[in-house]
């Protein structure tokens, strides 16, 4: 165990991507830190296995995606990372022109190494690879509902063929037959496909066992890509390595201090039910924001502080949320313009979130993939260490601040996320 510095360096493609996948890896047994964009300033590595680094990288110009990644995997190689992860969604989000296939081209050619497998399956979830075609349940990618995604809608789901048209190198399968034979077949499976110029290895996986087999083969590999799958499968390679010890806590937290708030932008279904859930349990606990509201000033935004401090000050339970049934969204947005009524909600909580922080709370639980970002950025945070999962792909986080003793606790909950009664029982896990 003489090697210093991290074990897996791995590079996410968008914020809540990259907190499933570090979740995963602590679930694994490693000490996990997040970190939010690549750092300017030094970070304390200290018991630390794994670090993700979050980008948004998913959805923006070809271009820019490759060069922070790039950026990115230079960081994580100054940190003296053993192996690199890409992470993307485990829906293979992209267009014909990448992200995916230029980001791991680029990404093998600065690590001068050859070939590299795409495992995007997460069978816990519901994501499964079959003759390299991707199921979301029992339906293909095509027909699952993400054929209309408003920027990535994904029309095919045969893989190899998605990208092959993202990348001039070939594109190769590694399918449930070879994997059915073991790690060494599918090791040398690989080998053979490396030697005809095969540079994307497409990987079928059912379930865990087949994560199992493709972690204990490609745990050497300079570059490993895909979902959070995978990440859980490969600490246990490493430890066979001798790469890591045993750790008999990885997801360890200091204790929580401070008053409890629950912030939520998201309008899914699964967030939708969570509200109705704290509110029938808390009648006075919510406070509901409008975007028509906040347009027109301060009032709504000064009443909703006033709720949650009065909420905070008899140590009760406060939830101050924007989510609302379509219907009531729709019309918002068609009198302010959607970018104008989610702008209006983000900043609204964001600011929420810096006072009430500033004045006491300790517990944050923000619900919502942008609302997430745009809280954390409020608030300037820069590292999450992952601390225990509540939920399947949420695990509990810390972060310290300036200014701030204790660290913060926090959440975050990317819309679809959670159990029904995720904002009660939240806070108990962390308790």
């Amino acid at each position: 165990m003489s090697h210093q510095g991290i074990v897996l360096g791995a590079i996410a493609d968008d914020f809540t991507g990259a907190t499933d996948l570090a979740n995963n890896l602590v679930r694994g047994g490693m000490r996990c830190l997040q970190v939010i964009g690549v750092p300017q300033e030094a970070v304390n590595l200290h018991d630390v296995d794994a670090v993700v680094v979050a980008l948004k990288s998913r959805s923006c110009p070809v271009q820019d995606a490759v060069t922070d990644s790039l950026a990115a995997l230079e960081w994580l190689r100054e940190q003296g990372a053993r192996q690199l992860f890409f992470k993307y969604c485990s829906t293979f989000d992209s267009t014909d022109e990448g992200n995916i296939g230029p980001v791991a081209d680029a990404l093998l050619e600065r690590l001068h190494a050859h070939q590299t497998v795409m495992v995007p399956a997460f069978p816990v979830n519901g994501r499964t690879v079959y003759q390299g075609h991707l199921f979301v349940g029992d339906r293909l990618l095509s027909d699952s509902g993400m054929q209309h995604h408003p920027l990535n809608p994904m029309q095919d789901a045969d893989l190899v063929r998605v990208l092959s048209r993202q990348t001039p190198h070939p594109v190769g399968l590694a399918n449930r037959a070879v994997l059915a034979k073991g790690a060494e077949a599918t090791r040398s499976h690989l080998s053979t496909l490396a030697e005809q110029g095969v540079r994307h290895v497409i990987c079928d996986s059912l379930d865990e066992q087949d994560l199992d087999v493709l972690a204990e083969a490609t745990a050497s590999m300079a570059l490993v890509t895909g979902g959070s799958g995978l990440g859980q499968a490969l600490p246990a390679q490493y430890r066979a390595l001798g790469w890591l010890e045993d750790i008999a806590e990885p997801g360890r937290l200091a204790s929580a201090t401070g008053g409890a708030l629950v912030l939520s932008g998201s309008c899914s279904r699964a967030t939708l039910a969570q509200v109705a859930d704290f509110v029938a349990k808390h009648p006075d606990g919510g406070f509901a924001l409008d975007p028509l509201a906040l347009a027109e000033g301060e009032q709504q935004q000064q009443q909703a502080l006033a709720f949650a401090r009065q909420r905070l000050s008899d140590n009760a339970p406060v939830l101050i949320y924007a989510s609302a049934d379509p219907e009531k969204v729709k019309s918002a947005q068609a009198s302010l313009g959607v970018e104008r009524a989610g702008h209006l909600v983000e900043e609204a909580l964001s600011q929420l979130a810096v006072t009430l922080v500033q004045e006491g709370v300790g517990r944050l639980l923000v619900a919502g993939g942008e609302t997430s970002g745009a809280v954390v950025s409020a608030l300037g945070v820069t590292t999450l260490r992952i601390g225990e999962q509540i939920d399947p792909g949420v695990p509990w986080t810390q972060a310290s601040l300036p200014g701030r003793e204790a660290p913060l606790s926090l959440a975050l909950k990317s819309g679809n996320f959670g159990g029904v009664d995720f904002f009660t029982r939240a806070f108990e896990v962390l308790a």
